[in-house]
């Protein structure tokens, strides 16, 4: 019996995510009900999956009033960030299982009420923490549970989001705006804060954080710069954000993300028609963006364990990198390249067996000859390439595993609450930079 699914939601995540693996395992799976209130989105998704025209739905509501007559078997909720908790709310009421796309929740208070109706109903949640399940932190966290570096005393990680992707999702796209979305460090780096909660296996003691809006403001326009860049710009040639440069330019052959997100067009006059009067055409310096630039959090766990979270707009590099220490060794890696690297302080230590990685190269390094193993974690494609799409395997993984739960009628989900933490971190940070104090966390 193949897994019926409610999509909730046929964006870029209900459809090339979660509905492009269900249309790639129909003996597994299967796309029974569609809701989107754009037309284009909804019959795009609900005709490559073969669903009746009674089961597509304008209203997500009107979608759970009919779940039970649909003969649905699980729920995927994909909607706009502000949409998730009252629809997870409404799906919780059905008794069916809940996959919910991240930020869960967009307030502290709202993500309180999800716990508690959660626990209340013993529902069965996911969240769409797609880290957890690439390759590369898999690989991360088998070596810390083997004991490889002993005990984990501190944690770094950087969230290089890349000049061109935050322009693109932070200053002119969906998470530009507090009123509209939610913090950035909740929006782009819960999945961070996630790995932190996860690596650590406990909820924090405290939580500091500082950063701003620096630079994307009007005042650091260039003279005569306009509201968008094809009005006349006069620094088209050298401004790193001219959106033409990067939409109908350096993304000419491709026409998915995060070209569709332009309109339906995507050839280049399409494209330009959108920048001229769309969001995405806008003049960096002169949006409605209120979200930070450069944020830098501190996480103190009660066990001693100490975890910095980095998050930049100014990087060339658009991945994330991690440093782990430990009383006995050492691991630091890049998620763009899947490469690891492994210190192991003992001169009697031995690598642990890691399934998701494999060894390329071992050398010994002075002054006392500690063994260093580099292990390559990640997919490739056909070239042999680190392959990043569906976020580095996460994607698939992910709805891989909630199907197989299903399949296997488990009964409950992740530990749902060690998943919401990393949202009550992301809030308390939050607290932290605007009231300019560290927040403590049974305060928070």
């Amino acid at each position: 019996m193949t897994i019926r699914l409610g999509i909730l939601g046929a964006g870029a995540r209900g459809s090339d995510a979660y509905g492009a693996w269900t249309l790639d395992h129909p003996d597994r799976a299967s796309i029974a009900a569609v809701a989107d209130p754009m037309p284009h989105r909804r019959e795009r998704l609900a005709d490559a999956g073969g669903v009746p025209t009674g089961h597509r739905y304008p209203d997500w509501r009107d979608l759970l009033a009919d779940a039970e007559a649909i003969g649905l078997d699980a729920i995927v909720i994909a909607l706009p960030d502000r949409l998730h908790v009252p629809a997870a709310l409404a799906a919780i009421g059905t008794g069916l299982p809940i996959l919910l796309e991240k930020p869960a929740a967009t307030t502290a208070g709202d993500l309180e009420a999800l716990a508690t109706a959660a626990r209340d109903r013993k529902a069965r949640i996911w969240i769409g923490h797609v880290m957890r399940y690439q390759p590369f932190w898999l690989a991360i966290r088998r070596l810390l549970d083997a004991g490889a570096i002993g005990r984990l005393v501190t944690m770094r990680v950087e969230e290089n989001i890349g000049f061109w992707h935050y322009a693109h999702s932070y200053v002119r796209g969906n998470w530009r705006n507090l009123a509209s979305s939610s913090p950035m460090v909740l929006a782009k780096t819960c999945h961070d804060l996630d790995m932190i909660r996860w690596f650590a296996g406990e909820s924090p003691a405290s939580v500091a954080s500082t950063g701003s809006l620096t630079y994307f403001r009007p005042e650091n326009a260039p003279a005569g710069a306009p509201g968008h860049c094809l009005d006349g710009c006069p620094a088209a040639d050298s401004c790193p954000f001219y959106a033409p440069r990067y939409y109908v330019e350096a993304l000419a052959g491709q026409d998915g993300w995060p070209v569709a997100l332009l309109g339906d067009d995507p050839s280049p006059e399409g494209r330009l028609e959108a920048l001229r009067h769309g969001p995405y055409g806008r003049c960096v310096f002169h949006s409605d963006n209120d979200v930070v630039d450069h944020q830098q959090t501190v996480v103190d766990f009660p066990g001693g364990l100490t975890a910095t979270l980095s998050t930049s707009a100014f990087t060339g590099q658009n991945t994330r990198t991690v440093r782990l220490t430990g009383t006995a060794g050492e691991i630091a890696g890049n998620l763009r390249t899947g490469q690891i690297e492994v210190h192991l302080f003992s001169p009697t230590a031995a690598l642990p067996d890691v399934p998701e990685a494999r060894v390329v190269a071992h050398e010994t390094r002075p002054p006392l000859g500690h063994s260093v193993f580099e292990l390559s974690a990640g997919l490739v494609d056909a070239a042999g390439e680190p392959d990043h799409k569906g976020h580095s395997g996460g994607d698939a993984a992910l709805i891989d595993a909630f199907i197989t739960a299903l399949e296997g009628g488990e009964a409950a989900a992740t530990d749902l609450e060690a998943a919401l933490d990393s949202h009550r971190m992301a809030f308390a940070a939050e607290r932290a930079r605007l009231e300019r104090r560290t927040i403590l966390w049974e305060a928070a």
